[in-house]
């Protein structure tokens, strides 16, 4: 047995891990992070999370820091390795989620070289800045520390994101000083004294028809006891990004929730007297591409000044963090008189019931399915949606989130990285239940990490929507060229498959199967993937604008 003393850039990358309060980390071992893992298995306290695939490695991390408000960790191999992870990465740039990865280089006397040392890739680094919110590389191992402080902090200001920090793997066991660094200058923080200017206070207390819209930065602020003391004093209409899901209670009577491209939310904005954007960054499959009617009353609460006037103007962008001034707003208004008008009042309550009701009867059986889902699972259940057409036309509307990180969905568009994302959050919140809403096309992507699930012993429930194939390029197919290629799939028996991997598992082809079904996973507290036969429940009948379908077809530039 080694009885190893000396300090080495492995140990200092693990020191910094501890001192950032990391708990779990995510990944697969290699040659290239061999010293990293074993400098984990020594120091016993970070736990090792092993995936079957980097891109899985890092949605785990992902879906762990979404569903925790910590720092994500992730290692993975180099050069193929790192690539792997890249297309995941992504999905958490376009998150904003804080991550690190951690990934090893090629021996650093021949990075740049191409003499195609083993996991060799042209340009490691361009490659993870591409899917990054920024990449570094280690060039001086005596300065790990300060490297890995500054990958940390990077990942947590915001805009916060992924950041990759490579380290070559002859960096990894080179003995350096333990040192000392020490940045007296943060031991305090200097208290913040927020000023809401007169004139945004006027706006707000003379609204007669206010709307707030609520996104991420209101569960990334912790925000949420402000929001819904904001919303008892000025009875607006609230609707809430689809990363905003869960910043205040979705059966609360004033939250229409995430139906901002519906007609009701269309009009009430074309009327609307005020809106106030809390940490929003209005994406535009959200905002029927850029085109709702945003009034020029406009306030916008964003801890990055970059939010004014990204998407749409902002008349005043308050820059700050999100609980801050909507704790100082709430101050302010306190001494105010507000007279909500009870009309507006009564018209957000009807437009709250009336996108429900629209979007019930376009869905046939999948409402009440919903209702389901909703009436059996407890209330701090963590859904997560996949790319697939019942989690973004029902699943992310109809089951209402009633907590702050409770709602994950994949914010870039890839399918796939529902599975593993869900397997990260349930890691982290071991004590909420977590249930995954899944399509038979992208589940396949990721599907050996089921077994990953039954290894850590994470008892979420997967719902499986099998329709054979791509259901939604079938449909975008035929309505743009009346024909289709690549779409249909040849599926296994996703319950025997499940099953072979330690899974319990049924098929259901009704709804009142798929009640039954869904009683059966949240009794057996183990890992239980339903699945649905869409063919039988009912095929959804998906419809797009004639506008989006003429996009697919030719036409002159």
């Amino acid at each position: 047995m080694n009885n190893q003393t000396e300090f080495t850039v492995a140990e200092a990358i693990v020191k910094e891990l501890i001192q950032a309060e990391v708990d779990v980390v995510y990944g697969i071992v290699s040659i290239h992070n061999m010293p990293i893992y074993d400098a984990l298995l020594r120091e016993g306290s970070i736990r090792i999370v092993t995936a079957r695939g980097e891109s899985g490695a890092v949605n785990m991390a992902d879906g762990y820091a979404r569903a925790t408000g910590k720092l994500g960790v992730v290692i993975t191999s180099t050069g193929a390795g790192a690539g792997n992870g890249a297309g995941s990465l992504t999905e958490t740039w376009n998150s904003g989620t804080p991550l690190l990865h951690i990934t090893g280089e090629a021996d650093s006397h021949y990075i740049g070289t191409d003499q195609r040392f083993i996991h060799e890739a042209k340009d490691q680094l361009k490659m993870m800045d591409g899917a990054n919110k920024t990449a570094y590389l280690l060039k001086r191992p005596k300065q790990i520390t300060p490297f890995m402080r500054k990958a940390i902090k990077e990942a947590l200001t915001v805009p916060t994101g992924p950041v990759t920090i490579s380290i070559p793997t002859n960096f990894q066991t080179q003995i350096i000083p333990q040192n000392q660094l020490i940045e007296v200058a943060s031991v305090q923080e200097p208290e913040v004294k927020i000023s809401i200017p007169a004139d945004v206070t006027e706006k707000i207390t003379t609204a007669k028809r206010p709307v707030i819209w609520a996104g991420n930065g209101v569960i990334a602020s912790g925000a949420s006891e402000e929001l819904q003391l904001l919303v008892d004093t000025i009875q607006p209409a609230v609707v809430t990004s689809e990363s905003g899901k869960g910043s205040i209670p979705e059966n609360h009577p004033l939250c229409i929730g995430h139906f901002a491209a519906s007609p009701q939310v269309e009009e009430l904005l074309k009327t609307s007297d005020l809106l106030i954007s809390i940490g929003v960054r209005f994406r535009g499959g959200e905002t029927n591409g850029w085109t709702l009617p945003v009034p020029e009353n406009h306030i916008n609460i964003d801890l990055n000044p970059d939010a004014f006037n990204r998407n749409f103007d902002t008349l005043y962008t308050l820059v700050g963090d999100a609980k801050a001034v909507l704790h100082e707003i709430n101050s302010v208004l306190e001494n105010k008189e507000i007279n909500p008008d009870e009309a507006f009042v009564d018209e957000v309550k009807a437009a709250r019931q009336a996108v429900r009701d629209d979007l019930r009867s376009q869905i046939g059986p999948y409402g009440e399915v919903a209702d389901i889902m909703r009436e059996q699972l407890p209330e701090n259940t963590i859904l997560v949606t996949d790319v697939t057409i019942p989690g973004y036309t029902w699943g992310n509307k109809l089951f209402d989130i009633y907590e702050p990180r409770n709602y994950l969905y994949m914010t870039g568009g890839g399918i796939g990285q529902g599975l593993p994302m869900a397997i990260g959050a349930q890691i982290g919140q071991s004590e909420k239940p977590v249930v995954l809403i899944a399509g038979d096309g992208g589940f396949m992507v990721n599907a050996g990490e089921m077994i990953t699930a039954i290894q850590e012993e994470t008892p979420l429930i997967i719902l499986l929507f099998d329709d054979g194939g791509y259901g939604i390029l079938r449909y975008y197919q035929e309505a743009a060229y009346g024909r289709r290629t690549s779409v249909d799939l040849v599926n296994p028996d996703f319950v025997m498959m499940a099953k072979s991997m330690g899974f319990e598992s049924e098929k259901v082809r009704s709804v009142d199967e798929f009640k039954q079904g869904l009683a059966n996973a949240i009794a057996s507290k183990k890992p239980y993937m339903v699945v649905v036969d869409v063919e039988a429940v009912g095929v959804l009948e998906y419809k797009d604008s004639d506008e989006y379908i003429a996009s697919f077809r030719p036409k002159h530039g």
